[in-house]
């Protein structure tokens, strides 16, 4: 008899807990149940509604591979003019989304609310993209984020995402090679300029990086991964100061802003 229930209750708990759009929580429409649970046949995971879907936009191809901005089809994968002239301390930067819309949504219920559905199935709707950039080999190194701030929101954001993009990729995590100094102003909150120079010296490395990158003993790249890239300031400035191990650095962010793709 318990095994019945349990059973039944499998099959009804679509249409009693129904599954929404992790990204705008709408429910999904489901059918009339059927007088034999034995016949109620759904899907067992719901992703992104037909709307939210529409609203996602990748990034785009065509872009300089040094700092990712977009070029015409004719000068890509570049490098770009700015590159020519002050090349970037990263050798490549890749992005997956554009940061608006349904994108937009989904990451800021992660970093505001803390609820990461809506990311979890962006980053499981892009496994195969996320395996094309990433290998075993290499080493995610997220951006780090004050103390103070972490303490605030109780994630650190870009150490969350190394920890999810690792699951699909089987890529190696370090957070401790490289470190925040001070507390700085939010990147969130000033212009172009002042992004530039307000973290300048904001990272550092750990005094025994080099044993940890000894122990990782990595064959692949290694990558300086953030959730969003905006003036690609913090990457610049975060691969500026791992360029100091020596080693080729590359530069990830799940999304990109806009105005900068």
């Amino acid at each position: 008899m318990f095994r019945l229930s349990t059973r039944l209750l499998q099959h009804l708990q679509p249409y009693i807990f129904p599954p929404a759009c992790p990204t705008c929580k709408k429910v999904h429409a489901t059918r009339a149940i059927n007088t034999k649970p034995a016949n109620i046949n759904l899907p067992e995971q719901y992703g992104c509604c037909a709307d939210c879907l529409q609203d996602i936009h990748l990034a785009p191809i065509n872009t300089c591979y040094r700092c990712g901005i977009t070029l015409p089809k004719s000068l890509a994968p570049g490098p770009c003019g700015h590159c020519l002239t002050q090349p970037p301390p990263q050798k490549h930067t890749r992005n997956v989304f554009v940061y608006r819309d349904t994108v937009r949504t989904a990451l800021l219920a992660w970093k505001l609310q803390g609820q990461s559905a809506g990311l979890h199935w962006l980053l499981q709707s892009s496994a195969q993209t996320l395996q094309q950039v990433f290998s075993p080999h290499d080493l995610l190194i997220p951006v780090p984020m004050p103390l103070s701030r972490m303490r605030r929101s109780g994630l650190h954001h870009s150490a969350d995402l190394c920890q999810r993009i690792a699951q699909i990729t089987s890529s190696q995590v370090c957070h401790t090679l490289l470190r925040r100094t001070g507390n700085h102003t939010r990147q969130s909150a000033l212009k172009g300029k002042q992004r530039l120079s307000n973290l300048r010296k904001a990272f550092m490395l750990a005094n025994d990086y080099q044993i940890q990158l000894d122990n990782y003993n990595v064959q692949g790249k290694i990558w300086v991964v953030d959730d969003i890239l905006t003036t690609g300031a913090t990457l610049r400035h975060a691969c500026k100061v791992m360029k100091k191990t020596q080693h080729p650095i590359f530069a990830f962010a799940l999304a990109r802003t806009p105005s900068n793709t």
